[in-house]
């Protein structure tokens, strides 16, 4: 693999409402503003809008093409302006670092056809396994005593799925997934793994199924997300998903969350979110 620090490389990308579906389909994550027309038009979107681990996703897809094979340490993900159907994108992808540990910085940005973000972010690819340790995920500092719209500080929400060998299945035909740590059985196990692996979109759905259903629930709207992937994932392991808000502003309708998923008692995945609460569904008034 030969990588050209500063190299950007361009796809163009469309979505449609039929994709938004399948993918809420696949993650549990039905909320409202993805799946329901007639809710969106009263939202300040206007209409439906992507899923943002759906955009990671195709951002996920096409790092495999720039670095074949390579598992992912770390992605940021800034929602700048919502994403459509139907309408005209181009994903561009820029390697900014390459070490000698097998180490690779991307910046992943997502451009709508007027020139503005609809989502930015870095990506850290590993080349090798294994990515990191699990462990344990550090106590998030909580502020206490707020309470805003029948949401309070401290307050937590998680929930337990098992991704199938078909679920992977219909994610890799989803987005036309290639690489093999995800599609080819004897690879993943030549590389010291016990069989193919989650892509990190999967795991993050996690998280925007919880957020989007649950707390804050539906009418969330996604604004960032950190996702540190500690360890590999894999068809039928329990995950269970943990979201908990740490802060609350309600000036700005924003909350912030941890965020973090756990398998056989150690943590895959850790991480944090921010979120835009202002066309949630039935909250209360101020």
């Amino acid at each position: 693999m030969k990588l050209t620090i500063g190299e950007t490389t361009v796809r163009p990308l469309s979505f449609t409402q039929a994709q938004f579906d399948r993918f809420a389909a696949l993650s549990g994550d039905d909320n409202p503003i993805h799946v329901d027309p007639q809710f969106a038009a009263r939202t300040r979107f206007g209409r439906t809008v992507a899923h943002g681990m759906f955009l990671y996703a195709n951002i996920r897809r096409a790092l495999g093409e720039i670095a074949p094979g390579a598992s992912q340490a770390e992605q940021s993900l800034l929602f700048a302006a919502p994403t459509f159907t139907d309408e005209a994108l181009q994903l561009c992808l820029t390697v900014v670092e390459a070490t000698a540990d097998g180490r690779i910085r991307v910046v992943t940005e997502l451009l709508k056809d007027d020139g503005r973000f609809a989502c930015q972010g870095e990506a850290v690819l590993q080349v090798g396994w294994p990515l990191g340790t699990a462990s344990p995920a550090p106590a998030a500092p909580v502020e206490s005593g707020l309470a805003w719209r029948g949401l309070a500080v401290g307050d937590s929400a998680s929930l337990s799925r098992t991704y199938t060998a078909a679920g992977l299945a219909e994610y890799v035909d989803l987005v036309d997934e290639t690489n093999p740590l995800f599609t080819d059985e004897a690879h993943a196990r030549r590389v010291g793994l016990r069989g193919v692996a989650l892509p990190g979109p999967l795991l993050g759905a996690l998280f925007s199924c919880l957020l989007g259903t649950r707390l804050p629930g539906p009418g969330t709207n996604w604004l960032k997300q950190r996702l540190d992937i500690r360890a590999p994932a894999f068809p039928d392991d329990e995950l269970t998903a943990h979201v908990q808000i740490v802060r609350l502003r309600p000036e700005k309708a924003l909350v912030n969350l941890r965020t973090w998923i756990v398998a056989a008692g150690e943590t895959v995945c850790d991480g944090e979110a921010l979120v835009w609460v202002g066309d949630r569904k039935g909250a209360a008034a101020e």
